[in-house]
């Protein structure tokens, strides 16, 4: 069924309501030039769940993730993370805010002249830096066990495989125990088998940190296997929202177009 504005609405998970909310997006725009990207956008992040973005390419994913973290400043609306509305913070308090949010670049950003362990080493000197060289020696160790990559410490990212490279960037993400992980197209670029690794991959990580994730993707299958829940974005608006079973049956054109 469509509601009066035309987006289609369907059914949310059961119990989500009484869940605590960790972001809460409310009625965000974002524009470049004459282009709205984003218009009028509404979403929540529940605690401990993992949560889909879906759209085409240009569908405001990316962007939306960018004004989460002050990558990029929003029009108008707002945008709470644990209750705290960053659009109106300074630099200082935003950086307070990102020590609890992860972000996986789509690229990885890997620092190339780095080795491995001082891929990971650099994030945990900044936000914690109380810690010493034996607790970091031990995160590193970890983190890297935790993507299956205990081998790859001193290895530089020229070394490694566009998979590997994704692990490492994965690795650096949740060295810091982020609160927060925003995924920005982890499958990008990757074949079939090392694309079913990393959604597996970021299911692990939900089950072992216990954190709450938001997965901007066009691919269906780190869809179906990492969502508990998906919105679909199109035309920078909120057209569905469900879960994977509730999409998978629709007969909505829009949606079928990318399930079927």
């Amino acid at each position: 069924m469509k509601t009066e504005d035309t987006k289609l609405v369907l059914k949310k998970p059961e119990k989500a309501a009484s869940r605590e909310t960790v972001i809460e997006i409310t009625n965000l725009c974002k524009s470049f030039g004459t282009q709205e990207v984003l218009k009028n956008f509404s979403m929540k992040l529940y605690d401990g769940e993992n949560l889909v973005v879906l759209g085409k390419s240009g569908s405001g994913k990316s962007v939306l993730i960018k004004c989460i973290v002050g990558l990029l400043r929003a029009d108008s609306g707002s945008i709470k993370v644990f209750d705290q509305d960053v659009t109106s913070l300074n630099m200082k308090d935003m950086d307070k805010v990102r020590q609890k949010i992860g972000f996986l670049f789509q690229s990885g950003a890997l620092y190339d002249s780095m080795t491995v362990k001082e891929n990971l080493e650099f994030p945990l000197r900044r936000v914690k830096d109380h810690l010493k060289q034996k607790e970091i020696d031990a995160k590193t160790k970890e983190v890297l066990e935790n993507v299956g990559l205990a081998d790859a410490l001193d290895k530089m990212p020229s070394q490694l495989s566009g998979g590997m490279r994704k692990r490492i960037s994965l690795a650096r993400t949740i060295v810091v125990d982020p609160m927060i992980i925003l995924y920005d197209e982890p499958t990008t670029g990757l074949d079939p088998v090392t694309s079913e690794e990393i959604s597996l991959l970021i299911n692990d990580v939900q089950k072992k940190y216990k954190a709450s994730s938001i997965i901007i993707t066009h691919d269906i299958e780190c869809a179906r296997t990492t969502a508990n829940r998906i919105i679909m974005l199109q035309d920078g608006e909120v057209y569905a929202e469900g879960s994977m079973a509730e999409f998978e049956k629709s007969t909505d054109k829009v949606i079928e177009a990318f399930f079927k």
